[in-house]
């Protein structure tokens, strides 16, 4: 496995509490003197050479001075107006808008502007060469499945199918049951099922999950799993990059994280930010303290 970086930041129980503390002005500056400058959605429609299937993307993200935060949503179910009520709002106001997308992607862009990917902060650069959307895809899963510790045979619940991963995990000899709410099948015509905790994750040995968890509310089950049952939860996250590395040793034993601009906006070369804790059963990192999609 390529070495990544032991974890230096502050950790957090709950997404709830984490949320709690950004409002509180705990975690940095003010959220009611913070404002975002820019807000705008990002939406792609994908069809990759040599792919049975195609997919589509739609993505929020906030810009607060440098530090941009997103939170991928359905395609058609971010109203309009939301745009509005972002561009010029305070942070503040945005942890308590009606949307939980909104929320997130506010969240996300305050913990970015506060702690970016830097290893000061126990992030370990994973660079992304240019290449096609497929190429880059690929070397994207390589960099997420690295982070799984297991033996050949194992298997992992996905959560939010990609198919490179998919790829990535047979080329591991792991096993895996695909998880998606939107169902169907994979591109191999493997059933996908829609419900991980009641279907899949029992009889699964560790998960690999979206950041998009964080956006449609179904994160903190599958951590609460996970730290229950002693599992491997690693999260791939362009939804909440800056988010989830703060439950590292609550549930979430590593995060690839992958801030905007994602790897296929462009066929340039990219950065990806892998972290995890310092060993394999630890429970804590550094300094810490109790007081985030698509078929590619």
């Amino acid at each position: 496995m390529t070495a990544v970086a032991p974890v230096a930041r502050t950790a957090t129980a709950t997404y709830d509490e984490l949320l709690e503390r950004a409002r509180s002005g705990e975690l940095g500056p003010d959220p009611r003197a913070s404002r975002i400058a820019v807000a705008f959605v990002t939406r792609q429609a994908v069809r990759h050479d040599g792919r049975g299937t195609g997919y589509r993307n739609e993505v929020l993200s906030l810009r607060l001075a440098g530090a941009v935060g997103s939170c991928a949503v359905e395609p058609g179910a971010l109203p309009d107006a939301a745009i509005d009520d972002c561009a010029g709002a305070d942070v503040a106001r945005l942890l308590d808008h009606p949307l939980l997308p909104v929320r997130v992607a506010a969240l996300d862009a305050y913990l970015m502007h506060v702690r970016p990917h830097t290893p000061q902060n126990g992030a370990h650069s994973f660079p992304l060469p240019a290449g096609t959307s497929l190429e880059k895809s690929r070397a994207r899963a390589r960099a997420v499945v690295e982070l799984l510790d297991l033996p050949t045979g194992a298997t992992v619940l996905v959560v939010g199918v990609v198919n490179s991963l998919l790829e990535a995990l047979r080329s591991r000899g792991l096993g895996y049951v695909p998880c998606d709410l939107k169902g169907g099948v994979t591109e191999w015509g493997e059933e996908i099922v829609t419900d991980a905790l009641d279907e899949a994750a029992d009889r699964c040995d560790a998960l690999l999950v979206s950041g998009m968890t964080l956006g449609n509310g179904t994160f903190e089950p599958l951590r609460r799993h996970a730290l229950a049952h002693g599992k491997q939860l690693v999260m791939f996250a362009q939804t909440g990059s800056a988010v989830l590395p703060r439950f590292l040793g609550h549930g979430v034993s590593a995060v690839c994280a992958e801030p905007y601009p994602f790897f296929w906006l462009d066929g340039g070369p990219g950065t990806l930010h892998r972290y995890r804790l310092d060993g394999p059963g630890s429970q804590s990192v550094p300094g810490s303290g109790s007081p985030s999609g698509g078929r590619r």
